[in-house]
Protein backbone atom coordinates (compact mmCIF):
# COMPACT_ATOMS: atom_id res chain seq x y z
CA UNK A 1 0.00 0.00 0.00
CA UNK A 2 1.33 3.52 -1.03
CA UNK A 3 2.04 6.12 1.42
CA UNK A 4 -0.07 9.41 1.13
CA UNK A 5 3.25 11.99 0.44
CA UNK A 6 1.93 15.44 2.47
CA UNK A 7 4.12 18.25 3.61
CA UNK A 8 2.44 19.78 6.66
CA UNK A 9 5.24 21.11 7.87
CA UNK A 10 4.23 24.95 7.25
CA UNK A 11 0.24 24.59 8.60
CA UNK A 12 0.47 26.67 11.56
CA UNK A 13 -3.05 25.64 12.41
CA UNK A 14 -2.07 21.58 12.59
CA UNK A 15 -4.78 19.38 14.60
CA UNK A 16 -4.68 15.73 15.22
CA UNK A 17 -7.31 13.19 16.18
CA UNK A 18 -5.62 10.56 18.12
CA UNK A 19 -7.87 7.77 18.59
CA UNK A 20 -6.74 5.74 22.08
CA UNK A 21 -8.47 2.13 22.39
CA UNK A 22 -7.99 0.32 25.55
CA UNK A 23 -9.19 -2.33 27.05
CA UNK A 24 -10.78 -0.07 29.96
CA UNK A 25 -12.17 2.39 27.50
CA UNK A 26 -12.04 4.06 23.90
CA UNK A 27 -11.00 7.31 24.27
CA UNK A 28 -10.99 10.26 21.12
CA UNK A 29 -8.63 13.34 21.17
CA UNK A 30 -7.24 16.58 19.52
CA UNK A 31 -3.33 17.20 19.54
CA UNK A 32 -2.35 20.42 18.11
CA UNK A 33 0.97 20.88 16.12
CA UNK A 34 3.24 20.61 18.57
CA UNK A 35 1.54 17.21 20.42
CA UNK A 36 -0.03 19.60 23.08
CA UNK A 37 -3.74 18.44 24.25
CA UNK A 38 -6.63 20.29 23.50
CA UNK A 39 -8.12 19.58 26.75
CA UNK A 40 -11.69 20.24 26.00
CA UNK A 41 -11.37 17.75 23.27
CA UNK A 42 -11.23 14.56 25.37
CA UNK A 43 -13.81 11.75 25.14
CA UNK A 44 -14.28 8.44 26.91
CA UNK A 45 -15.99 5.73 26.44
CA UNK A 46 -16.08 2.65 28.89
CA UNK A 47 -15.21 -0.42 27.53
CA UNK A 48 -17.02 -3.61 28.58
CA UNK A 49 -15.02 -6.62 28.31
CA UNK A 50 -16.07 -10.47 28.78
CA UNK A 51 -14.23 -12.80 30.53
CA UNK A 52 -14.53 -16.86 29.69
CA UNK A 53 -15.22 -19.72 32.40
CA UNK A 54 -10.90 -20.03 31.45
CA UNK A 55 -10.58 -16.48 32.22
CA UNK A 56 -9.89 -15.27 28.96
CA UNK A 57 -10.73 -11.55 28.78
CA UNK A 58 -12.35 -11.05 25.40
CA UNK A 59 -14.65 -8.32 23.90
CA UNK A 60 -17.05 -7.60 20.77
CA UNK A 61 -15.42 -5.82 18.35
CA UNK A 62 -18.70 -3.98 16.94
CA UNK A 63 -19.54 -2.78 20.53
CA UNK A 64 -15.67 -1.44 20.57
CA UNK A 65 -15.72 0.26 17.36
CA UNK A 66 -19.26 1.56 18.43
CA UNK A 67 -17.27 2.98 21.27
CA UNK A 68 -14.76 4.70 18.41
CA UNK A 69 -17.91 6.25 16.54
CA UNK A 70 -19.46 7.60 19.72
CA UNK A 71 -15.86 9.02 20.80
CA UNK A 72 -15.20 10.47 17.28
CA UNK A 73 -19.02 11.72 17.09
CA UNK A 74 -18.30 13.73 20.68
CA UNK A 75 -15.28 14.91 19.97
CA UNK A 76 -16.20 16.70 16.39
CA UNK A 77 -18.96 18.28 19.11
CA UNK A 78 -16.34 20.11 21.37
CA UNK A 79 -15.40 23.88 21.14
CA UNK A 80 -12.09 22.73 20.18
CA UNK A 81 -13.29 20.84 16.89
CA UNK A 82 -15.41 23.59 16.03
CA UNK A 83 -12.18 26.35 16.24
CA UNK A 84 -9.87 24.38 14.10
CA UNK A 85 -9.83 21.96 11.12
CA UNK A 86 -8.43 18.63 12.05
CA UNK A 87 -5.65 17.35 9.08
CA UNK A 88 -5.04 13.75 10.34
CA UNK A 89 -6.11 10.87 12.12
CA UNK A 90 -3.91 8.26 14.26
CA UNK A 91 -4.18 6.43 17.19
CA UNK A 92 -3.22 3.35 19.76
CA UNK A 93 -4.76 0.24 20.98
CA UNK A 94 -3.75 -2.27 23.41
CA UNK A 95 -2.26 -5.28 21.01
CA UNK A 96 -1.52 -9.29 20.81
CA UNK A 97 -5.39 -8.84 19.73
CA UNK A 98 -7.67 -10.55 16.52
CA UNK A 99 -11.10 -11.39 15.37
CA UNK A 100 -11.80 -13.45 12.35
CA UNK A 101 -14.20 -11.90 10.01
CA UNK A 102 -16.35 -13.87 7.53
CA UNK A 103 -17.26 -13.46 3.50
CA UNK A 104 -19.43 -10.81 4.52
CA UNK A 105 -16.95 -8.83 6.70
CA UNK A 106 -19.27 -9.70 9.35
CA UNK A 107 -16.93 -10.77 13.27
CA UNK A 108 -16.82 -14.24 13.02
CA UNK A 109 -15.39 -15.12 16.48
CA UNK A 110 -14.82 -12.75 19.91
CA UNK A 111 -12.05 -10.19 19.74
CA UNK A 112 -9.01 -12.16 21.68
CA UNK A 113 -6.62 -10.17 24.09
CA UNK A 114 -3.27 -11.10 24.80
CA UNK A 115 -5.25 -12.06 28.53
CA UNK A 116 -5.95 -15.85 27.29
CA UNK A 117 -5.07 -18.31 30.30
CA UNK A 118 -7.21 -20.38 28.39
CA UNK A 119 -4.58 -21.30 25.68
CA UNK A 120 -2.09 -23.08 28.35
CA UNK A 121 -2.86 -26.39 27.20
CA UNK A 122 -2.13 -25.47 23.75
CA UNK A 123 0.99 -23.34 24.63
CA UNK A 124 2.59 -26.86 26.15
CA UNK A 125 1.36 -28.69 23.00
CA UNK A 126 3.46 -26.41 21.07
CA UNK A 127 6.43 -26.14 23.90
CA UNK A 128 6.91 -30.09 23.54
CA UNK A 129 6.33 -30.38 19.54
CA UNK A 130 9.25 -27.66 18.83
CA UNK A 131 11.66 -28.17 21.45
CA UNK A 132 13.75 -26.23 23.61
CA UNK A 133 15.89 -25.30 20.41
CA UNK A 134 12.38 -24.43 18.75
CA UNK A 135 11.31 -22.34 21.51
CA UNK A 136 14.30 -20.58 21.87
CA UNK A 137 14.52 -20.25 17.67
CA UNK A 138 11.03 -18.80 18.00
CA UNK A 139 11.54 -15.77 20.83
CA UNK A 140 14.75 -14.67 18.51
CA UNK A 141 12.76 -15.31 15.40
CA UNK A 142 9.68 -13.00 16.40
CA UNK A 143 11.15 -11.15 19.17
CA UNK A 144 8.15 -12.96 21.39
CA UNK A 145 8.18 -15.89 23.56
CA UNK A 146 6.23 -19.06 23.26
CA UNK A 147 3.10 -17.90 25.61
CA UNK A 148 -0.58 -17.26 26.05
CA UNK A 149 -0.28 -13.91 25.71
CA UNK A 150 0.76 -14.15 21.69
CA UNK A 151 -1.30 -15.32 19.10
CA UNK A 152 0.48 -18.33 18.28
CA UNK A 153 -1.26 -20.11 21.11
CA UNK A 154 -4.46 -18.62 20.29
CA UNK A 155 -4.65 -19.93 16.68
CA UNK A 156 -3.42 -23.00 17.70
CA UNK A 157 -6.14 -23.42 20.41
CA UNK A 158 -8.06 -22.15 17.88
CA UNK A 159 -7.71 -25.27 15.65
CA UNK A 160 -7.97 -27.48 18.16
CA UNK A 161 -11.28 -26.30 19.82
CA UNK A 162 -13.16 -24.37 16.36
CA UNK A 163 -11.51 -25.42 13.42
CA UNK A 164 -14.58 -24.17 11.83
CA UNK A 165 -13.61 -20.75 12.26
CA UNK A 166 -10.19 -21.45 10.56
CA UNK A 167 -12.07 -22.19 7.30
CA UNK A 168 -14.51 -19.98 7.58
CA UNK A 169 -12.73 -16.79 8.65
CA UNK A 170 -11.62 -14.48 5.42
CA UNK A 171 -9.14 -12.34 7.47
CA UNK A 172 -7.90 -11.98 10.88
CA UNK A 173 -7.57 -8.73 12.15
CA UNK A 174 -6.44 -6.80 15.03
CA UNK A 175 -9.30 -4.18 16.49
CA UNK A 176 -7.42 -0.96 15.16
CA UNK A 177 -6.68 -2.95 11.69
CA UNK A 178 -10.62 -3.89 11.89
CA UNK A 179 -11.56 0.15 12.76
CA UNK A 180 -9.35 1.30 10.05
CA UNK A 181 -11.15 -1.06 7.74
CA UNK A 182 -14.85 0.07 8.67
CA UNK A 183 -14.20 3.73 8.21
CA UNK A 184 -11.89 3.53 5.13
CA UNK A 185 -12.23 0.47 3.47
CA UNK A 186 -8.25 -0.53 3.95
CA UNK A 187 -6.98 -3.61 4.86
CA UNK A 188 -3.30 -2.89 6.51
CA UNK A 189 -1.32 -3.34 9.97
CA UNK A 190 1.44 -1.05 11.40
CA UNK A 191 4.73 -3.43 12.18
CA UNK A 192 4.26 -2.16 15.60
CA UNK A 193 0.82 -3.62 16.42
CA UNK A 194 1.55 -6.97 14.30
CA UNK A 195 5.22 -7.06 15.88
CA UNK A 196 2.85 -7.71 18.92
CA UNK A 197 1.48 -10.82 17.83
CA UNK A 198 4.07 -13.11 17.78
CA UNK A 199 3.52 -13.94 14.05
CA UNK A 200 6.06 -11.04 12.48
CA UNK A 201 9.54 -12.32 11.68
CA UNK A 202 11.88 -9.36 13.13
CA UNK A 203 14.28 -9.49 10.29
CA UNK A 204 12.42 -9.89 7.33
CA UNK A 205 9.34 -7.47 8.47
CA UNK A 206 7.08 -10.25 7.32
CA UNK A 207 4.70 -12.73 8.34
CA UNK A 208 6.44 -15.67 9.77
CA UNK A 209 6.29 -18.24 7.39
CA UNK A 210 7.33 -21.39 9.87
CA UNK A 211 4.29 -19.99 11.97
CA UNK A 212 1.81 -19.93 9.41
CA UNK A 213 2.90 -23.28 8.39
CA UNK A 214 2.51 -24.86 11.48
CA UNK A 215 -0.50 -22.93 11.81
CA UNK A 216 -2.39 -23.91 8.74
CA UNK A 217 -2.86 -20.24 8.25
CA UNK A 218 -2.60 -18.53 5.32
CA UNK A 219 -0.81 -15.26 4.84
CA UNK A 220 -4.20 -13.81 2.45
CA UNK A 221 -5.93 -13.96 5.15
CA UNK A 222 -3.88 -11.54 7.36
CA UNK A 223 -3.69 -7.95 6.64
CA UNK A 224 -0.95 -6.67 4.49
CA UNK A 225 2.62 -5.21 6.74
CA UNK A 226 3.09 -1.41 6.42
CA UNK A 227 4.64 1.55 8.41
CA UNK A 228 2.72 3.92 10.58
CA UNK A 229 2.58 6.55 7.57
CA UNK A 230 0.05 8.41 5.84
CA UNK A 231 -2.14 5.97 3.48
CA UNK A 232 -3.81 6.84 0.22
CA UNK A 233 -7.32 6.59 1.80
CA UNK A 234 -10.19 8.89 2.67
CA UNK A 235 -13.30 7.97 4.66
CA UNK A 236 -16.15 5.69 3.46
CA UNK A 237 -19.15 7.59 1.41
CA UNK A 238 -21.25 6.74 5.26
CA UNK A 239 -18.41 7.91 7.44
CA UNK A 240 -17.92 11.00 5.36
CA UNK A 241 -21.67 12.04 5.65
CA UNK A 242 -21.57 11.64 9.41
CA UNK A 243 -18.44 13.28 10.07
CA UNK A 244 -17.78 16.37 7.19
CA UNK A 245 -14.94 17.64 9.39
CA UNK A 246 -12.64 14.81 8.13
CA UNK A 247 -13.60 14.15 4.39
CA UNK A 248 -9.75 15.75 4.17
CA UNK A 249 -8.26 14.24 6.93
CA UNK A 250 -5.02 11.89 6.32
CA UNK A 251 -5.44 8.40 8.14
CA UNK A 252 -2.15 7.12 9.45
CA UNK A 253 -2.53 2.84 10.78
CA UNK A 254 -2.92 2.56 14.55
CA UNK A 255 -0.23 1.53 16.44
CA UNK A 256 0.88 -0.20 19.53
CA UNK A 257 -0.05 1.46 23.09
CA UNK A 258 3.27 0.30 24.65
CA UNK A 259 5.06 1.85 21.86
CA UNK A 260 3.16 5.01 21.86
CA UNK A 261 3.49 5.45 25.40
CA UNK A 262 6.78 5.63 25.29
CA UNK A 263 7.25 8.11 22.41
CA UNK A 264 4.93 10.33 24.79
CA UNK A 265 6.92 9.44 27.63
CA UNK A 266 10.56 11.16 25.84
CA UNK A 267 11.72 7.69 26.45
CA UNK A 268 12.86 7.77 22.88
CA UNK A 269 16.30 6.21 22.33
CA UNK A 270 18.63 3.78 24.24
CA UNK A 271 19.54 6.23 26.81
CA UNK A 272 15.93 6.53 28.33
CA UNK A 273 14.22 3.68 30.22
CA UNK A 274 10.43 4.24 30.89
CA UNK A 275 8.53 2.22 33.16
CA UNK A 276 4.29 2.84 33.25
CA UNK A 277 2.24 0.57 36.01
CA UNK A 278 -1.33 1.03 35.77
CA UNK A 279 -3.42 -1.36 36.34
CA UNK A 280 -0.88 -3.67 35.17
CA UNK A 281 3.42 -2.73 34.32
CA UNK A 282 5.61 -2.54 31.97
CA UNK A 283 9.57 -1.87 31.71
CA UNK A 284 10.69 -0.57 27.83
CA UNK A 285 13.31 0.65 25.97
CA UNK A 286 13.63 1.94 22.60
CA UNK A 287 16.82 0.38 20.53
CA UNK A 288 17.72 0.25 16.80
CA UNK A 289 16.07 -2.29 15.20
CA UNK A 290 18.99 -4.60 13.95
CA UNK A 291 19.45 -6.49 17.52
CA UNK A 292 21.41 -9.43 17.09
CA UNK A 293 19.61 -11.41 20.28
CA UNK A 294 16.63 -10.96 22.32
CA UNK A 295 17.81 -11.07 25.83
CA UNK A 296 15.97 -14.28 27.31
CA UNK A 297 12.70 -13.26 29.51
CA UNK A 298 12.02 -10.14 27.38
CA UNK A 299 10.52 -9.39 24.20
CA UNK A 300 10.87 -7.18 21.26
CA UNK A 301 8.75 -5.34 19.47
CA UNK A 302 8.29 -2.67 16.54
CA UNK A 303 7.94 0.96 17.11
CA UNK A 304 8.14 1.89 13.47
CA UNK A 305 10.96 -0.35 10.94
CA UNK A 306 13.93 1.11 11.91
CA UNK A 307 13.03 1.48 15.97
CA UNK A 308 12.12 -1.68 17.85
CA UNK A 309 11.64 -1.38 21.64
CA UNK A 310 12.99 -3.85 24.36
CA UNK A 311 11.31 -4.60 26.93
CA UNK A 312 8.99 -6.83 29.68
CA UNK A 313 5.57 -6.43 30.66
CA UNK A 314 3.87 -7.68 33.79
CA UNK A 315 0.30 -8.89 34.69
CA UNK A 316 0.70 -7.44 38.39
CA UNK A 317 0.13 -3.65 38.91
CA UNK A 318 -2.41 -1.81 40.46
CA UNK A 319 -4.58 -4.65 39.25
CA UNK A 320 -2.78 -6.72 43.16
CA UNK A 321 -3.23 -3.25 45.10
CA UNK A 322 -6.58 -2.67 44.49
CA UNK A 323 -8.11 -6.32 44.79
CA UNK A 324 -5.83 -5.96 48.18
CA UNK A 325 -7.70 -2.71 49.70
CA UNK A 326 -10.71 -4.64 48.66
CA UNK A 327 -10.40 -7.89 49.98
CA UNK A 328 -8.42 -6.81 53.35
CA UNK A 329 -11.10 -3.84 53.74
CA UNK A 330 -7.62 -1.58 54.32
CA UNK A 331 -8.55 2.55 55.13
CA UNK A 332 -8.68 5.18 52.99
CA UNK A 333 -5.91 5.78 50.29
CA UNK A 334 -4.40 8.99 52.29
CA UNK A 335 -4.14 6.86 55.36
CA UNK A 336 -2.19 3.57 53.56
CA UNK A 337 -0.09 6.52 51.99
CA UNK A 338 0.76 7.75 55.43
CA UNK A 339 1.77 3.99 56.54
CA UNK A 340 3.85 3.19 53.74
CA UNK A 341 5.67 6.40 54.13
CA UNK A 342 6.58 5.55 57.61
CA UNK A 343 7.28 1.75 57.03
CA UNK A 344 10.97 0.61 56.94
CA UNK A 345 11.64 -1.15 53.95
CA UNK A 346 11.21 -5.02 54.32
CA UNK A 347 10.58 -4.88 57.65
CA UNK A 348 7.32 -7.11 57.55
CA UNK A 349 8.87 -10.79 57.28
CA UNK A 350 6.39 -11.61 54.38
CA UNK A 351 7.57 -13.16 50.69
CA UNK A 352 5.08 -12.19 48.09
CA UNK A 353 4.97 -13.53 44.61
CA UNK A 354 2.52 -11.37 42.81
CA UNK A 355 1.20 -13.02 39.81
CA UNK A 356 -2.50 -12.61 40.44
CA UNK A 357 -3.49 -12.65 36.71
CA UNK A 358 -0.54 -15.42 35.99
CA UNK A 359 2.86 -14.20 34.74
CA UNK A 360 4.36 -12.82 31.99
CA UNK A 361 8.43 -11.18 32.44
CA UNK A 362 10.52 -12.47 32.99
CA UNK A 363 9.84 -15.90 33.55
CA UNK A 364 6.71 -16.48 30.89
CA UNK A 365 5.29 -19.25 33.04
CA UNK A 366 2.07 -19.86 32.59
CA UNK A 367 1.71 -21.65 35.82
CA UNK A 368 2.58 -19.36 38.22
CA UNK A 369 0.02 -18.19 40.63
CA UNK A 370 0.30 -15.57 44.02
CA UNK A 371 1.96 -16.55 47.01
CA UNK A 372 2.25 -14.76 50.27
CA UNK A 373 4.81 -16.64 52.58
CA UNK A 374 5.91 -16.03 56.39
CA UNK A 375 3.31 -14.30 57.78
CA UNK A 376 2.25 -14.89 61.23
CA UNK A 377 -0.53 -13.38 63.52
CA UNK A 378 1.39 -10.42 63.90
CA UNK A 379 1.48 -9.62 60.29
CA UNK A 380 -1.17 -6.66 59.93
CA UNK A 381 -3.00 -6.20 56.49
CA UNK A 382 -1.17 -3.03 55.98
CA UNK A 383 2.56 -5.39 56.22
CA UNK A 384 0.49 -7.67 53.62
CA UNK A 385 -0.01 -4.58 51.44
CA UNK A 386 3.78 -3.04 51.81
CA UNK A 387 4.95 -6.70 50.49
CA UNK A 388 3.07 -6.58 47.49
CA UNK A 389 4.33 -3.16 46.53
CA UNK A 390 7.68 -4.44 46.99
CA UNK A 391 6.88 -7.69 45.03
CA UNK A 392 5.75 -5.74 42.27
CA UNK A 393 9.10 -3.36 42.48
CA UNK A 394 11.21 -6.85 42.85
CA UNK A 395 10.03 -8.03 39.83
CA UNK A 396 10.72 -4.70 37.37
CA UNK A 397 14.32 -4.85 39.23
CA UNK A 398 14.83 -8.92 37.54
CA UNK A 399 14.03 -6.79 34.09
CA UNK A 400 15.67 -4.06 34.55
CA UNK A 401 18.92 -6.48 35.26
CA UNK A 402 17.96 -7.84 31.57
CA UNK A 403 17.44 -4.61 29.84
CA UNK A 404 20.75 -2.95 31.54
CA UNK A 405 23.79 -4.64 28.86
CA UNK A 406 21.74 -3.76 26.18
CA UNK A 407 21.55 -0.27 27.28
CA UNK A 408 25.24 2.59 26.35
CA UNK A 409 26.61 3.49 29.44
CA UNK A 410 24.53 6.76 29.66
CA UNK A 411 21.38 5.19 29.34
CA UNK A 412 22.49 2.84 32.72
CA UNK A 413 23.39 6.01 34.92
CA UNK A 414 19.89 8.22 33.83
CA UNK A 415 16.86 7.95 35.71
CA UNK A 416 14.09 6.29 34.43
CA UNK A 417 10.84 8.02 33.35
CA UNK A 418 7.58 6.78 35.25
CA UNK A 419 4.23 7.05 34.10
CA UNK A 420 0.72 5.15 34.89
CA UNK A 421 -1.92 5.96 37.42
CA UNK A 422 -1.31 3.32 40.28
CA UNK A 423 2.31 4.76 40.35
CA UNK A 424 1.83 8.29 40.04
CA UNK A 425 -0.86 8.11 42.57
CA UNK A 426 1.49 6.77 45.14
CA UNK A 427 4.46 8.34 46.35
CA UNK A 428 5.48 5.93 48.82
CA UNK A 429 5.38 3.11 45.72
CA UNK A 430 7.15 5.74 43.72
CA UNK A 431 9.80 5.90 46.48
CA UNK A 432 10.01 2.34 46.87
CA UNK A 433 10.44 1.35 43.22
CA UNK A 434 13.14 3.85 43.19
CA UNK A 435 14.66 2.33 46.40
CA UNK A 436 14.35 -0.86 44.71
CA UNK A 437 15.68 0.29 41.31
CA UNK A 438 18.82 2.17 42.58
CA UNK A 439 17.77 4.66 40.04
CA UNK A 440 16.15 7.83 40.27
CA UNK A 441 12.11 8.19 39.08
CA UNK A 442 11.14 11.16 36.69
CA UNK A 443 7.62 12.27 36.98
CA UNK A 444 5.82 13.72 34.01
CA UNK A 445 3.58 16.63 34.09
CA UNK A 446 2.16 15.17 30.94
CA UNK A 447 -1.27 13.11 30.93
CA UNK A 448 -2.27 10.68 28.23
CA UNK A 449 0.53 9.61 27.18
CA UNK A 450 0.06 6.91 24.81
CA UNK A 451 -2.20 9.25 22.98
CA UNK A 452 0.37 11.74 22.78
CA UNK A 453 3.43 9.32 21.62
CA UNK A 454 0.46 8.41 18.68
CA UNK A 455 0.63 12.32 18.05
CA UNK A 456 3.84 12.56 18.22
CA UNK A 457 4.94 9.77 15.80
CA UNK A 458 1.98 10.67 13.70
CA UNK A 459 3.43 14.24 12.78
CA UNK A 460 6.81 13.17 12.17
CA UNK A 461 5.80 10.63 9.74
CA UNK A 462 3.60 13.76 8.13
CA UNK A 463 7.21 16.15 8.03
CA UNK A 464 5.52 18.61 10.75
CA UNK A 465 8.22 17.46 13.81
CA UNK A 466 11.85 16.70 12.27
CA UNK A 467 12.67 13.90 15.26
CA UNK A 468 10.71 11.69 17.84
CA UNK A 469 12.78 13.93 20.64
CA UNK A 470 11.60 17.13 19.25
CA UNK A 471 9.31 17.55 21.92
CA UNK A 472 10.60 16.54 25.02
CA UNK A 473 7.66 16.33 28.04
CA UNK A 474 7.49 18.44 30.99
CA UNK A 475 8.85 17.25 34.26
CA UNK A 476 6.82 16.86 37.43
CA UNK A 477 10.08 15.52 39.79
CA UNK A 478 12.46 13.22 40.27
CA UNK A 479 12.65 10.75 43.03
CA UNK A 480 16.17 9.98 44.37
CA UNK A 481 16.87 6.42 45.65
CA UNK A 482 18.15 5.77 49.02
CA UNK A 483 21.74 3.47 48.18
CA UNK A 484 21.20 1.90 52.13
CA UNK A 485 17.29 1.17 51.10
CA UNK A 486 18.77 -0.40 47.79
CA UNK A 487 20.97 -2.77 48.68
CA UNK A 488 18.69 -4.33 51.63
CA UNK A 489 16.07 -4.66 48.58
CA UNK A 490 18.60 -6.53 46.54
CA UNK A 491 18.82 -9.37 48.99
CA UNK A 492 14.95 -9.50 49.04
CA UNK A 493 15.29 -9.75 45.63
CA UNK A 494 17.30 -12.68 45.94
CA UNK A 495 14.66 -13.94 48.28
CA UNK A 496 11.83 -13.81 46.31
CA UNK A 497 13.96 -15.05 43.46
CA UNK A 498 14.77 -18.33 45.46
CA UNK A 499 10.96 -19.03 46.14
CA UNK A 500 9.95 -18.50 42.66
CA UNK A 501 12.71 -20.97 41.79
CA UNK A 502 11.45 -23.54 44.69
CA UNK A 503 7.32 -23.09 43.70
CA UNK A 504 7.57 -22.74 39.89
CA UNK A 505 11.02 -24.14 38.75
Amino acid sequence: MQALAVDFAKMDDFTLLVLDIGTSSTRALLFDGRAQLLTDSIVQIPNAPRVTPAGDVTFDADALFAAVVEAVDRTLATPAAQRRAVRAVAGCTFVANVVGLDAQGQPLTPLFTYASPGCAEAVAELRSALAAGGVRAVHDRTGCPLHTSYLPARFHWITRQHPEWLNQAQRWLSIGDYVLWRLTGSTCTSYSVASWTGLLNRRTLQWDEEWLERLQLSVERLPPLVEAAPLSVGLQPEWARRWPALREAVWIPLIGDGAAANVGSGAVSAQQVALTIGTTGAMRVVVPAEQPAVPDGLWLYRVTAQEALLGGATTEGGNLLAWLRETLRLPSLPEIEAAMAAAPPAAHGVHCLPFIAGERAPGWNEAARAALIGFTQSTTPLDLYRAAMEAIAYRFALIYRRLQPCLPEEGRNSAIVASGGALTASPSWQQIVADVLGRPLTLLQEVELSARGAAILALRSLGVLPALDALPPSLAATIQPDIARHRRYQERIEEQSALYARLFG
